[in-house]
């Protein structure tokens, strides 16, 4: 599968300046980002992670080695607007990414800018809209829409510009747990059904699991490259950099710890869920019916703010 992004050992300082001294964040790193992918960043606070995103849509520009987008040079001034066609970048708070008063309007802005004709304006902010699902909200004004709300008519106004792929920093930072939720199935949605490269750099370990890539950065290094499931089984080195692991996989550690023989590699709450059944089935210390009970208990305990239909355990 072809790269739509590549560092090439990609170094950045941030230069001295009367409030701080200067900075080395990023050490010689090395990153291919294959088209169509799900690629998930995490790492503690002063990681690179933050720094590394800006340098994939031209934000910043290295101080060593390089960045390519689609073979690109980033570094390239008479690229920049090209590279940021293919990049879009969603930030922490969308209302730093509004600059209308009324949806669709806002949403229209970068390809206004960019000259399109007005019939394809139209049809790229409708479509846009469709997508994130405030489509019905196109007249309204963003201020009186709610943070998650907001954030989707951010992401609405990057996809009116169709890039190839779209860097999310944090974009659930600000969010309640329905709020990131929803945008987190935007992503999805994005690469399943269409066609979209999705980055994503979290703190949150949940948001994480349904990547198909997670990369662990420590340091201005990548410490951890695998999928979510080969990187959430090294719990030591995950704690070694300052970070957890999914509460699913801590609950299931410390059963584990406890006796139970349950798995290690469920991740999703349903997974979870249906593998603690039958650890404590098999296990015979409880009755069916108390079995059942417990881990309709346990489901409801990490369910619990709504994000998912209740579990149909079963009898």
């Amino acid at each position: 599968m072809k790269n739509i992004i590549k560092t090439e050992k990609l170094e950045f300082t941030y230069i001295a300046s009367d409030d701080a001294p200067s900075r080395h964040i990023l050490n010689k790193l090395n990153l291919e980002i294959e088209k169509g992918t799900f690629v998930a960043i995490i790492g503690h606070n002063g990681s690179g992670k933050t720094t590394l995103a800006k340098h994939f849509n031209a934000i910043l520009l290295p101080t060593g080695g390089r960045v390519l987008v689609n073979g690109m040079d980033t570094i390239d001034e008479s690229l920049v607007i090209e590279i940021r066609r293919r990049v879009g970048m969603v930030f922490q708070n969308p209302d730093n990414q509004i600059v209308a008063t009324v949806v669709e309007e806002d949403v229209a802005f970068a390809p206004e800018n960019l000259g399109y004709p007005p019939a394809e304006i139209r049809e790229r902010v409708d479509e846009a809209l469709k997508i994130v699902g405030m489509y019905e909200f196109r007249e309204h004004a963003p201020h009186l829409l709610s943070g998650g709300q907001k954030q989707r008519i951010a992401i609405a106004g990057v996809l009116a510009m169709r890039p190839e792929c779209i860097v999310f920093d944090e974009p659930t930072a600000m969010l309640d747990p329905q709020g990131r939720e929803k945008v987190i199935n935007i992503m999805r949605d994005l690469r399943d059904n269409h066609g979209v490269t999705v980055v994503l750099i979290t703190h949150h370990m949940d948001e994480a699991v349904g990547a198909d890539r997670l990369i662990v950065m420590s340091d201005g290094e990548i410490y951890l490259d695998g999928t979510p499931r080969e990187v959430f089984k090294q719990t030591e080195k995950l704690q070694e950099t300052g970070l957890s692991i999914p509460e699913t996989a801590q609950l299931l550690n410390k059963l584990k710890h406890d006796g139970f023989d349950v798995l290690q590699n469920a991740l999703t709450i349903d997974e979870c869920v249906e593998t603690i059944y039958e650890a404590v089935s098999a296990d015979g210390r409880m009755p069916p019916l108390q079995v059942k009970e417990c881990v309709e208990t346990i489901y409801g305990a990490v369910s619990a703010d709504g994000r998912i239909p209740p579990l149909q355990v079963k009898e």
